[in-house]
């Protein structure tokens, strides 16, 4: 097999102006199917998954490997929970900008594999504060240390090989905005300049966490020096409708939507996700035929490789209608 490394791999943003991208599926979920113990987990944190890359980095890898040969274009770097506030409540804080760096790097390694181009697109998850809220324990972070703590990640995640930084599962606009700003100055840091997309995660009723619309969180961060706007987690796609039409009709930035498998049903104390990867590839597959600037899709919680398999399948469709459309003009 030849590598990827060795082709001339187009540019993200290129790729993304060709053709609509695929983004694996959720990692969690994933890793839970090696039934892990804590003492898998370095210093037997139990939970700990980002911690894996020290442990197990054979289970990332194996993870990696099923999404991209189900057809996914891109894979997000296991590094969800690892900005600083987060790595220091395990004790790897001061390992940062090391951590995030090994963690690309095995996506990277596992993306050169594959005889075509694979994305490596590094995960920067929430801290786990609010700094819009008067919350007197989640309200209460200093702002620098928010923007540090992502800086640090973002650097590391660009020196491991990232092709692209996505900030997702957002509940705070103002934590977006320094999330935004750390990657600018990671940047500037490194010397290299790599694509950011900027999430926020919407409520069944199109509300962040602390109430911000679809329509304030895009005007918000659309002139912040990001390349695409997206949506992903906490509902299915079919809850998301009503934004993604707005977002459709904005003309600054391209869309991500990146749905869980439905809304979360509670069994049992549980969140299950009954999403079909037939009805979600259905969903979305509808989603690219009604709303031209969505240029990026792929699951959430509750997703698996079958998922990504039916959206790969949908998104080739779609491909084979346009190429036969055009086709048909020209063919008298």
């Amino acid at each position: 097999m030849i590598p990827c490394k060795t082709l001339e791999k187009e540019p993200f943003l290129d790729a993304l102006k060709n053709r609509v991208l695929l983004f694996d599926g959720a990692m969690g979920t994933e890793i839970q199917k090696y039934n892990p113990k804590p003492e898998d987990f370095p210093d037997n944190k139990d939970g700990f998954n980002d911690g894996l890359i020290l442990t197990h980095p054979e289970w990332i890898r194996q993870i990696h490997k099923k999404y991209l040969d189900a057809g996914a274009d891109c894979i997000e770097t296991n590094s969800f929970g690892s900005n600083k506030i987060k790595l220091d409540e395990y004790g790897f804080g001061n390992q940062t900008v090391d951590f995030n760096k090994k963690i690309a790097q095995l996506a990277a390694e596992v993306c050169s594999e594959y005889a075509r181009p694979c994305y490596v697109i590094g995960s920067m998850g929430p801290t786990g504060f609010l700094p819009s809220s008067n919350d007197p324990d989640l309200g209460q972070k200093p702002l620098g240390e928010i923007r540090e703590a992502f800086e640090l990640q973002a650097e590391g995640l660009i020196l491991g090989g990232a092709d692209a930084l996505l900030i997702e599962t957002s509940q705070d606009i103002l934590e977006v905005k320094l999330a935004i700003d750390a990657c600018h100055t990671a940047m500037e840091k490194t010397g290299k300049k790599i694509p950011i997309i900027s999430n926020v995660t919407l409520d069944q009723y199109g509300k962040m966490l602390l109430g911000t619309s679809i329509q304030a969180a895009y005007t918000t961060v659309s002139d912040m020096g990001i390349d695409v706007f997206g949506l992903n987690c906490s509902t299915g796609p079919i809850e998301m409708t009503p934004s993604v039409r707005w977002l459709d009709e904005q003309k600054d930035h391209n869309i991500l939507v990146v749905p869980n498998a439905g809304m979360p049903e509670n069994e049992g104390g549980q969140a299950i996700y009954k999403m079909t990867p037939d009805a979600m590839a259905k969903s979305l597959g509808e989603f690219l035929d009604n709303y031209s600037k969505i240029r990026i899709i792929g699951g959430c919680c509750g997703t698996n490789p079958e998922h990504i398999r039916a959206l790969r399948n949908a998104i080739d469709a779609k491909s084979d209608k346009q190429h036969f459309n055009t086709k048909s003009e020209y063919d008298f």
